[in-house]
């Protein structure tokens, strides 16, 4: 980790959007089922919206604009993959207007990996 990318972290900590206050408000201090995850973790040459270390999970919101870039998402999914991370994606409208079925899936991706 790099003194650039943990000031981009910060940044990005800084201007969360409201999908990600509301899935850090249910992630953060292991109430997930005892999981840790760090926000705006660097993995690679990216910073991911939240990870799971133990689990090797990485959870990505996207917003509208990630409709138009999916090959971009697509490559960047690969890469972390190949950094041993599993990676889900969820639209910030799902995790605003369905936050207990986003964490449930969320919850049961992190029990495939014990």
């Amino acid at each position: 980790m790099n003194a650039g990318s943990i000031s981009r972290a910060r940044s990005l900590r800084k201007h969360a959007t409201e999908a990600e206050i509301r899935l850090w408000h249910y992630l953060r201090n292991r109430q997930l089922g005892g999981w840790k995850f760090r926000r705006q973790f660097p993995v690679d040459r990216f910073i991911t919206d939240f990870a799971c270390i133990d689990a090797k999970l990485i959870v990505e919101l996207d917003g509208s604009q990630h409709a138009e870039n999916a090959h971009a998402d697509a490559e960047r999914t690969r890469i972390l993959e190949r950094c041993g991370f599993r990676v889900i994606r969820y639209w910030n409208a799902d995790v605003l207007k369905d936050t207990p079925n986003v964490l449930e899936d969320i919850l049961a991706h992190l029990e495939m990996r014990k």
